[in-house]
């Protein structure tokens, strides 16, 4: 009960916190601290939130791309952010569980960080992190497991690399002119963040049919509507113009994140995840916590396979299966239980009428969703390639 309620108040501190971190001096929601910096936001899509301590710069993107496909970043030299991160599958990695730098498997799956700006929270299960430069201390410092593998006996060495080189001794003055050392590690979280809040786009199928610029196909205009509709009620969780139930931009209210327990595990019979794997219960310890995960963005779903937080389920087909079972039933092995059938399970999540046409139809429309262009974007692919 006790961590329970320190994670209440930590989460309401966080919350607090974000507010404050957004406003300005005099109290009242600032104007966008980076109203300089060229979006390039798609037709319809609001101005990102941005932090009042690190607003955007082209210099600042251009370094924290560099950053991000950097190897010399990780304490073995072995593995980049966009390890983890690969553009041609939507800034993903293709694995059920992403491998660190050091070999270790983490137990979830790395996230799409397309139009990560608009997320509000960071990671598939943590409600207070709530910012990009908060978040980026997990992947870089971490232990439990290990990502990029900094820790306080290479921590220097590894600043010590970045600092050494010229380009980015140059690229950081430009970035940080006010700064005497401008290469620390703020700065390199900010550069990061700033390069991941650049990652935007919406050129899909379904973008350019509500643009009138092309047709969809009929069958994923019937999957639109199943998923639109009270049939399929898929926008209960993936409603919003990112296609997630959690999304933030410049003037939107700050509001509680909402996570989800959708049936994929009931272990026993008792509720139970695999441990150490358990959703917000493991930042909370709330056993009605258990296996509630974040509802990720639907945009190029069709790229990011294998699906749920752990990649247990293989394909588009196999995860809309998963929701009009209203759960997943695993008849023998260690997990074995009904998922459909779980005391913690989300009441949105329920049995769901959908013949197999209609099902092949919303993975139509999950497919209209793929914006390929962001797959092959200069402005966020590897600087290093070609030449490793």
């Amino acid at each position: 009960m006790r961590r329970a309620t320190a994670l209440a108040l930590l989460v309401w501190a966080s919350a607090s916190a974000l507010a404050l971190y957004y406003m300005s001096d005099t109290g009242q929601a600032s104007k966008d601290p980076s109203a300089g910096y060229a979006w390039h936001l798609p037709q319809g899509f609001p101005t990102p939130r941005t932090p009042k301590g690190n607003p955007m710069s082209k210099a600042k993107v251009h370094a924290g791309r560099r950053l991000f496909y950097d190897v010399r970043l990780s304490g073995n030299q072995t593995q980049s952010c966009g390890s983890c991160h690969q553009q041609a599958k939507a800034f993903t990695d293709g694995r059920a569980q992403a491998v660190g730098s050091t070999g270790q498997t983490h137990p979830r799956g790395a996230q799409s960080l397309v139009n990560v700006a608009y997320a509000s929270t960071l990671t598939w299960a943590n409600p207070a992190l709530l910012t990009l430069e908060k978040q980026m201390e997990v992947p870089l410092f971490g232990t439990q497991p290990v990502e990029i593998g900094i820790n306080d006996a290479n921590r220097q060495t590894v600043l010590r690399r970045i600092q050494r080189d010229p380009w980015y001794a140059k690229q950081f003055r430009r970035a940080f002119p006010k700064l005497r050392a401008p290469i620390n590690w703020t700065t390199i979280i900010r550069s990061l963040a700033a390069f991941q809040r650049s990652i935007i786009s919406a050129d899909s199928p379904y973008d350019r049919y509500l643009q009138g610029k092309t047709k969809l196909a009929a069958a994923a205009r019937r999957g639109m509507n199943l998923f639109m509709g009270e049939k399929a009620e898929c926008h209960h969780c993936h409603g919003t113009f990112i296609f997630s139930d959690q999304a933030t931009y410049l003037g939107s209210a700050l509001e509680k994140p909402l996570f989800h327990n959708t049936g994929l595990y009931n272990v026993g019979g008792t509720g139970a995840f695999p441990t150490g794997n358990q959703g917000v219960f493991d930042v909370t310890g709330r056993k009605t916590d258990t296996g509630r995960f974040k509802a990720p963005t639907l945009r190029n779903v069709a790229l990011t396979a294998p699906y749920m937080h752990d990649g247990s389920i293989p394909t588009l087909a196999a995860a809309v299966a998963h929701y009009v079972e209203g759960g997943r039933l695993i008849t023998d092995g260690p997990f074995a239980g009904d998922g459909r059938k779980s005391p913690y399970k989300d009441p949105l999540i329920a049995a769901i009428d959908l013949d197999k046409r209609e099902q092949a139809d919303i993975v139509a429309f999950l497919e209209a969703l793929t914006d390929r262009s962001v797959t092959k974007d200069e402005r966020f692919s590897d600087p290093f390639a070609g030449r490793r």
